[in-house]
């Protein structure tokens, strides 16, 4: 079974940094994405950054492109989200979500989640 752990969250000021980590127990699926994804309470989650391997194609939701930047360290199972220029609207809690394939079948493991605080 495939855990997540996100670990990186916190409060910082409005302009600061903050990078979230996404570490994975065990991860042998060779195609596969991840996903960083928040929510606000009362609102839907929304996606925020994919990474898709192989390949290493990356997305962005329109109000975080220019300012976040998520990337991959195989051997380590983990991916990262540096979240730069950060925003009050950008509070949120972060949850990473993983999509393995295998043949046709898809597995979508998520986890636990980590606050994010932009506050003065």
């Amino acid at each position: 079974q495939v855990q997540l752990v996100e670990s990186g969250g916190g409060l910082v000021q409005p302009g600061g940094s903050l990078r979230l980590s996404c570490a994975a127990s065990t991860f042998t699926f060779t195609r596969y994405t991840v996903n960083w994804y928040r929510q606000v309470p009362g609102k839907e989650r929304e996606l925020v950054a994919g990474i898709t391997n192989p390949g290493g194609s990356t997305n962005y939701a329109d109000s975080v492109k220019g300012r976040f930047t998520i990337s991959g360290d195989n051997p380590k199972n983990t991916v990262y989200l540096q979240m730069n220029s950060l925003k009050p609207e950008d509070t949120a809690v972060y949850y990473c979500n993983a999509v393995g394939r295998r043949f046709t079948a898809s597995y979508a493991y998520w986890g636990q989640g980590t606050q994010v605080t932009v506050s003065s």
